[in-house]
């Protein structure tokens, strides 16, 4: 099928396919007619049925501009054509902004937050990533991903399960400043129940115990940040 050169082509955001299809039925539309909507209401003739196709069954991911005009002709937002974000980039284009409008609202020079998009490393004051998460309407587990720090964060928790989670209460709070009190119970919880999930592994097994215990650990301490953002909710609560 036709496709715009390579070298024009810019990684687009997580596109929900089954939207994308659950959307055009409901407007009683076929590929043909969104393809045809695209190219004399957006300008883009490279736009087919099949590349349509190609979308909705997730074979292919739309650019931004693409994203963009598939949203205006099937009458509704990109954020709905948009899975969950995970990056700076993708929380800007859920919101329908433009990147010199983020930099303008935090107080960053056009170029200099482009860069940060482009690296995704976030490199603001706490005023700064405030002003981001209230235009983007970022969660607190949101700002900790696109600012960059969840890796930290992550090998924080995973070390404090593993020892004394007391010395990681402090660290853990400058990425997540909330509580003391409220960290504090949801570190000895990890911790708890790493330390405890290791002791059931080994009590139960025979001679693989070892192993087992080995492999249970190693999916705790991986899935660590989420179970880590389910516990401070549960405790908020």
């Amino acid at each position: 099928m036709p496709r715009p050169p390579a070298h024009t082509r810019q990684p687009g955001p997580p596109f929900d396919a089954p939207a994308a299809r659950r959307l055009r039925a409901a407007l009683g539309m076929t590929p043909v007619h969104v393809a045809h909507g695209l190219r004399s209401s957006y300008a883009l003739p490279h736009a087919t049925p099949d590349l349509v196709i190609s979308w909705e069954r997730g074979e292919l991911t739309p650019t931004h501009p693409e994203l963009t005009a598939l949203a205006g002709v099937l009458w509704c937002s990109p954020g709905e054509l948009i899975g969950r974000p995970r990056t700076l980039r993708e929380h800007r284009v859920a919101r329908g902004l433009a990147p010199e409008d983020v930099a303008r609202a935090v107080g960053h020079e056009f170029p200099a937050y482009t860069r940060m998009e482009e690296s995704g490393q976030w490199r603001g004051t706490e005023r700064q990533a405030a002003a981001l998460a209230e235009l983007l309407g970022l969660s607190l587990p949101d700002l900790v991903t696109v600012t960059g720090l969840e890796a930290r964060l992550a090998d924080l928790l995973r070390t404090a399960a593993r020892t004394r989670w007391q010395a990681y209460v402090g660290p853990v709070g400058r990425i997540v400043p909330l509580d003391r009190r409220l960290l504090e119970g949801t570190l000895q919880e990890l911790h708890q129940d790493y330390q405890g999930q290791m002791v059931a592994t080994l009590s139960w097994g025979g001679g693989g115990a070892a192993g087992e215990a080995s492999d249970a650990g190693r999916d705790f301490l991986d899935r660590i940040v989420d179970t880590f953002w389910t516990s401070l909710g549960n405790r908020a609560a």
